[in-house]
């Protein structure tokens, strides 16, 4: 099987969005509330950082020159 490069912004997001379920799950299992306050500025402020590191990333994979193998 091939490898296949690493996708830095779908691993945060992915990464995110299990965070957030659990977190609502956690919070339903405990008769308690998750603000929406909270998690709507944190998930737009780690999908922009996850982003630029997916963009940041993708610019050092452009200039590096290729390898043979």
């Amino acid at each position: 099987m091939r490898k296949h490069r690493l996708d830095l912004f779908s691993l945060i997001a992915g990464g995110l969005f299990t965070v957030i379920a659990v977190s609502y799950l956690v919070a339903a299992l405990n008769d308690e509330t998750v603000s929406g306050r909270i998690v709507v500025p944190i998930t737009f402020l780690v999908l922009g950082v996850g982003g630029l590191a997916g963009a940041v990333v993708a610019v050092a994979r452009r200039n590096r020159p290729d390898r043979e193998d």
